[in-house]
């Protein structure tokens, strides 16, 4: 294969990025709205249902242990399918779930739906991942991913006052506000499954978008890409379950999970509790802020990331950011110094993760890393079962200091995560192999 110019290169990478990155940045953004909304809806669906904090908390969970229980089952079922196909279920079918949760009449029902979702979304954004490393080089990766990522926080600063204003103005049929939030945001993972279906390409060989040159000289690459990394070690499915690293890893991710969604579900209430004034709609305006910083921090960190050829430090330092912001916000009386540090503990919290999903890279090979990243992802997605019930437990019995002991008991886990990242041993690869974060079959 002949090698192009650096600007004909250049241009090929933009092509794809522009094709892929943006639609799959959109599949994020609806999965995280129904995924998290619930954490609004809590603004008046507790007092409808009669949920106490706890309860909430394991609402908010439960969607994990379904996550947990078919991450890995679903990643390999990509593998068999193709993520054109299998990427539009899961759209399809977490749509149709998280529609149906308008309907709910008791907690129990919610309980069951909320798992469903979770059994329903397993291995979407480990398939995701997977997916860009079929289209992406190495060195391209870690901000690729990034900008698949910042869906997360763009979706809260989308969410946010999109779900607040539906709970306020839509009330049809003499349904509650909340119900159709819920109903409203399930609609598009649906509609966009199918789209899902007609527009996504598997592979570069498949792309019709692509002239025979392109196709050649981007599989080369990603062939070359390949072979360039080594000391790498190649993992079945139950050798990735038993390895230490893998399961460090997963550990880490499992503490960071506990606090970063803790966060994410329970701010609405927490900027509640801090500001006994604000409407439901303005609780989702100021919910906006913290996230459009993270985004921005998240984007900026990653390209330090990719430019330092660095990843353990790059996954530390935010956590320690997080850490003691955290710690002082629980700490402060004063609504506005509070929410500023919280926004601060954000941008951490979202910094960390292109680096971290850099490092198994560093000793597992592309082939792996669909399983073993799942893995990691699945077990350390259990944190978001933990983190959240803890938090409602805590608030259950924090005799009015609640969200402080929250914020607290949060900043502890991250500093656990923190003295585990640090501790790490790892390797940076050589420039040339370097900036691989994910793998050819790589995940969350």
């Amino acid at each position: 294969m002949k090698q192009l110019a650096a600007t004909q290169e250049k241009a090929i990478v933009r092509k794809i990025t522009m094709r892929i990155v943006p639609f799959v940045f959109l599949l994020y953004i609806i999965s995280y709205l129904d995924r998290a909304n619930i954490g609004y809806a809590a603004l008046q669906m507790n007092a409808e249902l009669a949920l106490s904090s706890e309860a909430f908390g394991f609402i908010s969970g439960i969607f994990f242990i379904g996550y947990f229980l078919f991450e890995v089952p679903s990643n390999v079922m990509m593998n068999k399918y193709g993520p054109r196909v299998w990427i539009a279920r899961i759209l399809v079918s977490w749509g149709v779930l998280a529609a149906l949760s308008a309907f709910v009449q008791t907690p129990t029902h919610l309980y069951i739906l909320r798992f469903l979702l979770g059994v329903a979304e397993a291995g979407f954004f480990p398939g995701i991942i997977v997916y860009l490393t079929y289209w992406f080089r190495s060195k391209e990766l870690a901000t690729t991913v990034a900008l698949f990522t910042a869906a997360i926080p763009v979706s809260y600063i989308i969410g946010a006052p999109l779900s607040t204003w539906i709970m306020d103005n839509i009330h049809w049929l003499g349904w509650s506000g909340w119900r159709w939030m819920l109903f409203l945001e399930g609609v598009p993972a649906i509609i966009f499954g199918v789209v899902c279906y007609l527009r996504l390409t598997d592979r570069p060989k498949d792309a019709d978008w692509l002239s025979q040159e392109e196709k050649d000289w981007l599989e080369s690459e990603l062939a070359r890409d390949r072979s360039s990394r080594k000391n790498v070690k190649h993992l079945s499915i139950a050798q990735a379950i038993r390895n230490g690293k893998v399961l460090y890893l997963a550990f880490i991710y499992f503490v960071y999970q506990c606090g970063s969604l803790g966060i994410g579900y329970w701010m609405p209430q927490i900027i509640k509790g801090l500001s006994k004034s604000l409407t439901t709609s303005e609780i989702g305006l100021v919910a906006m802020v913290p996230y459009i910083v993270a985004t921005l921090a998240m984007i900026v960190w990653s390209k330090s990331s990719d430019l330092r050829n660095e990843r353990k430090f790059h996954t530390a330092i935010p956590l320690a950011v997080s850490t003691s912001a955290l710690a002082c916000a629980g700490a402060i009386d004063s609504p506005v110094v509070a929410m500023a540090l919280i926004t601060v503990a954000l941008a951490g919290l979202y910094s960390f993760k292109s680096p971290f999903w850099a490092l198994p890279t560093l000793f597992l090979s592309r082939e792996t890393a669909s399983v073993s990243i799942a893995v990691i992802n699945s077990i350390g997605n259990l944190g978001g079962f933990v983190g959240p019930y803890m938090i409602g437990v805590i608030k259950s019995n924090g005799a009015g200091q609640g969200a402080a002991s929250a914020l607290s008991f949060l900043s502890g886990l991250l500093l656990l995560a923190f003295l585990m990242t640090v501790f790490m041993r790892v390797h940076n690869p050589e420039p040339a192999a370097a900036n691989a974060p994910l793998g050819e079959g790589s995940s969350n």
